[in-house]
């Protein structure tokens, strides 16, 4: 790890859930080491934690907090964005980042797995904007950042539930953008859709086939040929969450290897 030659968020207060492992906890790394405070979460709290004590003993001094977090739970996301905020002496950048993944097609879902995912995958991300917009809109310019997936646009029968969630995230995130500019409120709200990254989700892959033939099968169509790393998205979350994108609001961010251009 090499030290920023920047404190690209210095002063900025970070939420960010799913952050036990894998694209979260490089995400809490990363704003960490470019100046925010972080509040990471996570349904796994002995892992949020642990990245969290991690966070710490790296900067030498308290700028993270962890707490368990079922995202599904309206009750919890008002308490723990309180909680954060007073923590951390206010709230500027919201990452959404928590979901799961589903395989099934329209057909062989069952309506129990289709509600499972749109819980996790969609309603989240609606309550997290919606009961953190009254803490952002008090510490403009502010920042949310929704991780959706290249699923949105790139679709496999297979992944009925999932594709259909992500999509539903771009268009929400569009929603949230432009509702914060017409009340004329520096609150932007953006959607990262990165392709296949390579954290714990990718792993059975790897363990069932083996390295050579999992990485041919998940880069098929992707024109770079090798999986994203997870500070491809972090780095893609600390443009977002800085001044530096003052101007974006309500865009798409692609992170694929160049896929949706095949």
């Amino acid at each position: 790890m090499t030290e920023p030659s920047a404190q690209r968020v210095a002063g900025k207060h970070a939420f960010v859930t799913g952050a036990a492992g894998g694209l979260g906890a490089a995400i809490a790394r990363m704003l960490a080491r470019h100046g925010a405070n972080v509040f990471l979460t996570d349904i796994d709290e002995i892992g949020v934690r642990a990245v969290a004590d991690e966070i710490n003993h790296e900067r030498g001094r308290q700028v993270a907090w962890s707490a368990a977090q079922d995202v599904r739970d309206e009750e919890r996301w008002h308490a723990l964005l309180t909680e954060a905020s007073e923590a951390m002496g206010g709230l500027s950048v919201l990452v959404n980042n928590a979901g799961i993944g589903s395989l099934g097609t329209v057909e062989q879902i069952e309506l129990k797995e289709w509600r499972r995912v749109m819980s996790v995958n969609v309603e989240s991300i609606m309550l997290g904007c919606k009961h953190a917009l009254p803490l952002l809109r008090a510490h403009q310019p502010a920042s949310i950042v929704n991780i959706s997936s290249l699923a949105a646009f790139k679709v496999g029968p297979d992944y009925t539930a999932y594709n259909t969630s992500k999509a539903a995230v771009a268009m929400l995130t569009k929603s949230v953008a432009i509702d914060c500019t017409r009340q004329k409120i520096d609150v932007r709200c953006n959607s990262i859709h990165p392709a296949f990254i390579r954290t714990g989700i990718v792993a059975p892959f790897f363990d069932a086939l083996g390295e050579e033939e999992a990485t041919r099968k998940l880069t098929h169509g992707i024109p770079m040929h090798r999986l994203g790393d997870p500070d491809d998205v972090a780095y893609a979350v600390l443009y977002l969450a800085s001044d530096e994108s003052r101007y974006v609001t309500a865009a798409e961010m692609v992170i694929d290897g160049g896929a949706c251009a095949v």
